[in-house]
């Protein structure tokens, strides 16, 4: 079975409802049977996500773009050395 994937926003709500659930003093395995998730996904989602916003959530995916377009930033600067070496080696 493929595993569900969920955003950011679905996930925050998910742990909204979780904590109204939890201060109607249900457990956390009734919880996570509520939700549709498994216990170690719960407290996953609890430890990244927990007491984020709207705003939080956009700053995250900025961050996260930023930083994969500096990775290949990097990558790129990287293969540009390694093929300089080369040609001055005379290795071409």
């Amino acid at each position: 079975m493929k595993a569900k994937r969920y955003t950011e926003a679905q996930i925050v709500a998910k742990l909204r409802e979780a904590d109204k659930m939890k201060a109607e003093g249900k457990s956390v395995p009734e919880i996570v049977k509520a939700l549709g998730v498994a216990q170690p996904t719960y407290y996953k989602w609890k430890n990244h996500y927990n007491g984020m916003d709207k705003d939080a959530i956009k700053e995250l995916k900025a961050l996260k773009k930023e930083n994969e377009r500096l990775k290949k930033l990097v990558v790129d600067k990287e293969l540009d050395i390694l093929m300089l070496k080369e040609i001055a080696e005379g290795n071409f």
